[in-house]
């Protein structure tokens, strides 16, 4: 079979995903280990049986619904190459929005303590360590499993630019920070979607801590309090549905500066607060 006939034969099983093409593309460059560019260029080239039935394998994969990031073991996230596994949340581009605005509550060469609480892959804690080089930056993760991938993703991008630690929240981490940052589970636990598409392959953890969606917000915001510096900030992700209630809960806790920020669509996505001074 050469090149140009599996892609068809690909494209054709996947057409019922809404980037199938796309996706049929991406496996077979994983597959070969090669450039979109080669794809093209090199349509006529046989592949070998090992290639040919690999590539099968991968494409039925995704077909039963497997999530593509899963499949290749790697996601882009502020454009470093993050390793994905099942045990971690698939970093999605709406959380860029959270880097962004954590970076703008940091000045360019200033020497600030961070935290990402719930750090997953470690994704949004390596892009501001990225951003930000003379930062100290601290992750916490409470499953061993994603914590191996967040280290490793650490030790492959940024040796040493992020200290990771293992348990909830805040426990396993001593002082004050500049910022707090998270991307908290916040799912409500009767959302129908957390049954469809790529969501029912992730970690159910990560997505809801039961109930309204809203307790771990609320647990953060609240120990936050002992961990900040006098007008140190939280930032967190939320439901798009979620903006007035996570303001509220800052309001509550008497934290100041309250703002929510809107994603691409214009739906609420970050809200962030600044502890008094």
């Amino acid at each position: 079979m050469t090149v140009s006939e599996a892609l068809a034969q690909a494209r054709r099983q996947l057409a019922g995903h809404c980037a199938g093409a796309l996706e049929a593309d991406l496996l077979l460059r994983h597959v070969l280990g090669v450039g979109r560019a080669w794809l093209y260029a090199n349509g006529d080239r046989q592949l070998d049986d090992d290639a040919e039935q690999r590539y099968r394998d991968l494409v039925t994969r995704r077909h039963e619904g497997e999530p593509i990031a899963y499949i290749t073991g790697v996601r882009e996230f502020w454009s470093l190459p993050l390793r994905v596994t099942p045990d971690v949340l698939i970093p999605r581009p709406d959380t860029e929005l959270l880097v962004e605005v954590a970076l703008s509550f940091l000045p360019g060469n200033a020497p600030r303590r961070i935290a990402d609480l719930g750090t997953g892959s470690g994704a949004v804690a390596l892009a501001i360590a990225w951003e930000r080089p003379d930062c100290e930056v601290h992750a916490t993760e409470i499953s061993p499993a994603a914590l191996e991938v967040a280290r490793s993703n650490g030790e492959n991008l940024l040796p040493g630019r992020v200290v990771f630690h293992e348990g909830s929240w805040f426990d396993p981490l001593e002082g004050r920070f500049d910022l707090v940052v998270s991307n908290p589970p916040y799912i409500d636990s009767g959302d129908p979607h957390l049954e469809e598409g790529d969501v029912r392959h992730e970690p159910r953890s990560a997505l809801t801590p039961g109930g309204d969606g809203l307790s771990a917000i609320r647990e953060i915001a609240e120990n936050a309090q002992e961990y900040l510096l006098p007008g140190g900030r939280l930032t967190f992700e939320h439901g798009f549905d979620q903006g007035a209630a996570a303001r509220g809960i800052l309001q509550e806790l008497e934290y100041v500066e309250i703002e929510t920020h809107q994603d691409l669509e214009k739906r609420d996505r970050v809200t962030t607060g600044k502890l008094k001074t």
